[in-house]
């Protein structure tokens, strides 16, 4: 037990201490027989300084059974005519059936914009009289978790969900969704001329 309270063991367990002890040609007992005797004295918890490990929780995933319980909703950029402007398309996809719920475009990238998107689709799925409400999964782009669109979210009784940093990409059926309409062959090579073009 003093060997394993000497201030350069003080932190380390005993599958650390032995070989230790054997490199300077010192045995005094097994790793099993140190552990034995440091459980004996309650040492066997964490002896470092740093924090002990802790368990992480577990990962949240949602999974869609069903129609109108997990939504998606991702931005995407629709080249205009003169170089370096965009339009912005905001779509609102239900992940189990890949309807889309919602989308609409405009020519700056607000949170007003998305709030107001959100409440059109709210209304027009008809999620007031659902008791479970969806989950509305999206990126860490700004314009989604913005003030707005989060009181927007707690008024409709949505739970928003963000990305993990485990994943790539996370919103594959959008993306899938937005290469398809990019690369059809009535989609504009050199982009759209007016906004009413770009919702056409």
């Amino acid at each position: 037990m003093r060997a394993a309270n000497e201030p350069r063991f003080a932190d380390m367990p005993a599958a650390r201490i032995v070989p230790m002890l054997a490199d300077e040609g010192t045995y005094l007992a097994s790793e099993s027989s140190f552990q034995r005797v440091l459980r004996a004295h309650g040492q066997t918890h964490h002896r470092g300084r740093a924090k002990a490990p802790r368990k992480s929780r577990p990962r949240s995933t949602h999974v869609a059974t069903a129609a109108r319980q997990l939504w998606c909703w991702e931005m995407t950029y629709l080249p205009a005519t003169v170089l370096g402007r965009w339009f912005y398309l905001c779509l609102i996809l239900d992940v189990y059936s890949r309807k889309v719920v919602g989308f609409e475009v405009h020519d700056s990238d607000d949170s007003d914009h998305a709030a107001r998107l959100l409440k059109r689709t709210a209304l027009a799925e008809g999620i007031h009289s659902m008791c479970d409400k969806p989950v509305l999964h999206g990126d860490n782009g700004s314009t989604l978790k913005a003030t707005t669109v989060l009181a927007m979210l707690q008024w409709l009784g949505v739970k928003p969900s963000y990305s993990r940093p485990r994943v790539s990409n996370d919103n594959a059926y959008a993306e899938s969704l937005f290469r398809t309409a990019k690369y059809r062959p009535e989609f504009p090579e050199k982009g759209f001329a007016t906004l009413k073009a770009a919702r056409a």
